[in-house]
């Protein structure tokens, strides 16, 4: 099953790494406020998703990711359009 890493930024420049099956399904449930981490985001966007080859890679990316803990790393991630982590 592939997985996906997603980008959420919100109108005060908070951002939400994730990752999932089923991208859609996900936005709905953040949307919905389904989501206890992004129910206090105002207005979250989606600005970067990509595809893995398993959603086993995507957790360990997404991992990653988190650990990095520095907005200008996720931010260069978002400009240039692609999350050039290796696992």
């Amino acid at each position: 099953m592939k997985g996906y890493v997603y980008i959420l930024k919100d109108q005060k420049n908070k951002y939400y790494i994730g990752s999932t099956s089923d991208v859609a399904r996900r936005m709905r449930q953040h949307y919905s406020k389904h989501t206890q981490t992004t129910r206090n985001m105002i207005q979250p966007l989606l600005v970067l998703t990509q595809e893995y080859k398993t959603i086993e890679i995507a957790r360990k990316i997404e991992k990653k990711i988190k650990n990095l803990k520095r907005k200008d790393y996720i931010k260069k991630m978002i400009v240039d359009g692609s999350i050039k982590i290796e696992i």
